[in-house]
């Protein structure tokens, strides 16, 4: 009996998968619908009427009262109760920005369900900013939280909240939430101009205070201790000015933010030509966005952030020869570390964005042997989309909800305990623990979550305790939305 054969045999008996022999109808739209609507199950404070995900309920309603002030709202990042500043900034970005380049191609019921889930966020980050020379980055406290198996309508652990003041340095989530807030204004600019303001005003303020007090926010002990090492900045928080003051330019239009790219790129390692992209290192996406402005004749002094976009699509590329990335043996990009398809999700959506701005000049990627086409660049991305979607060895949708195949043990409290509407009684602490080691489906489908995804042998256990290929996150879907909406209006590239 052949590998494939003892693969298949081993979902059917031990997950209850029936793998796909075929390659099957993808329905992008569905998809995106589904993108969308799982940040409805991530919402934290007072529910709206409208609220779609109907076992959820309010939560975390008094956040904010140990600095008097109302920290309600936002988005928990991933399967626990606490609400990361660092990843929820770059979330919000990556839902904008995919708004700005592919909106118009959603449907108009579903760029409406985006931009209220880019709200959801923004009306939160507001609240973080809205106090002069002080952002507050964090709260609850993660060593508590994930010592309880808890629904977060439950949730009797410590909101501690973690603030920075001046002159203390939060470079990194101040310049990310920048980059949110000015995003964020353009995708508004058309729908609520004067919101539209309000967030690009914002985003001006919270800039400065990340370049007035340079450094990283877990450098701040008392934030360390909170944030680490859960969502410390690993990789310094240098790549966060250059990437808030490309979003400011991109929404302001103003000329300093070139020149500031421009006189700072090399102290703030522009040129370090990293290769990756995500809520901790911004350089791929940071390329891609100031290409646009060299494409456009906007200032060619910065044409070495393009040459660095070119690079890292190169290394995408496996005939170029270029140093590549690397692939499982079913094609997803992979990168070690857990919660794989993140990688997947925002490189494919950068793919398609500099697809987009090649287009427009009539380009191509210089990779050396050869000259990579736009229509190459949306095929890579096409692959990863559809490889998520169950187009892969497992023949398993990895986003919950899709198809009639899909993880049904992810690692999310909400979603693996009693919902409060039908079990309203208190669950405590420790009292959750038997659902977490329940091999029972989740009670409650958190419709369009993306889990962390397969191994690099393309394996996929759909195991709860199993955090680094089982938990959906936030910033795992957002970039999604703007691949999907692409796709559900262009199926086959060209």
């Amino acid at each position: 009996m052949g590998p494939s054969s003892l693969l298949f045999l081993y979902l059917i008996f031990f997950h209850g998968f029936s793998p796909l022999v075929e390659s099957s109808y993808l329905d992008y739209a569905d998809a995106l619908s589904k993108s969308i609507l799982f940040f409805e199950g991530q919402r934290s404070g007072f529910l709206p009427q409208d609220q779609r995900i109907g076992w959820r309920g309010n939560s975390g309603l008094s956040d904010g009262w140990m600095y008097n002030t109302d920290l309600t709202g936002g988005y928990y990042d991933a399967g626990d109760n606490v609400k990361f500043g660092f990843p929820m900034a770059f979330t919000t970005t990556m839902l904008a920005w995919s708004v700005i380049e592919f909106g118009d191609l959603m449907p108009p019921n579903e760029l409406r369900n985006a931009l209220v889930a880019i709200r959801w966020a923004t009306d939160y980050l507001l609240k973080t900013v809205s106090q002069t020379n002080r952002i507050f980055v964090q709260v609850g406290d993660p060593n508590i939280d994930h010592s309880c198996w808890e629904r977060p309508e439950d949730m009797d652990t410590a909101r501690s909240v973690y603030a920075v003041d001046a002159p203390n340095p939060a470079s990194d989530v101040a310049g990310e939430t920048a980059a949110a807030l000015a995003a964020s204004s353009m995708a508004f600019r058309s729908v609520d101009p004067g919101y539209a303001d309000t967030l690009l005003g914002n985003a001006v303020q919270v800039f400065q205070f990340a370049d007035n007090f340079r450094g990283a926010y877990s450098d701040n002990a008392h934030i360390r201790d909170g944030a680490c090492p859960f969502y410390c900045d690993f990789s310094g928080y240098q790549d966060e000015l250059l990437w808030g003051a490309a979003w400011l330019r991109r929404a302001s239009q103003d000329n300093s933010y070139l020149s500031y790219l421009e006189n700072n790129g090399k102290t703030l390692g522009a040129d370090d030509n990293i290769n990756e992209f995500g809520w901790d290192n911004k350089h791929a996406g940071l390329n891609i966005l100031v290409s646009k402005e060299v494409l456009d004749g906007n200032m060619y002094t910065l044409e070495s952030y393009k040459a660095s976009a070119d690079s890292f699509m190169c290394t995408l590329i496996s005939d170029s020869s270029s140093s590549h990335i690397e692939y499982t043996p079913g094609g997803l990009i992979y990168k070690p570390g857990g919660s794989n398809l993140q990688h997947a999700t925002t490189i494919s959506f950068i793919l398609l964005v500099y697809a987009k701005y090649l287009d427009r000049t009539s380009q191509t990627v210089n990779c050396g042997n050869e000259f990579v086409s736009p229509v190459l660049l949306r095929t890579q991305a096409k692959k990863q989309v559809d490889y998520i979607l169950g187009e892969n060895p497992m023949g398993l949708s990895y986003m919950v909800g899709y198809s009639n195949y899909f993880p049904q043990r992810i690692h999310h409290r909400g979603s693996s305990l009693p919902s409060v509407k039908d079990h309203p009684e208190f669950i405590a602490c420790k009292d959750g623990s038997i659902y977490f080691n329940s091999t029972n489906p989740n009670p409650n489908v958190l419709v369009g979550a993306i889990v962390g995804g397969p191994g690099e042998d393309d394996v996929y256990g759909d195991d709860r305790a199993d955090f680094r290929k089982s938990e959906p996150t936030t910033y795992i879907n957002a970039p999604f939305v703007g691949a999907l909406a692409y796709f559900a209006a262009h199926p086959n590239p060209s």
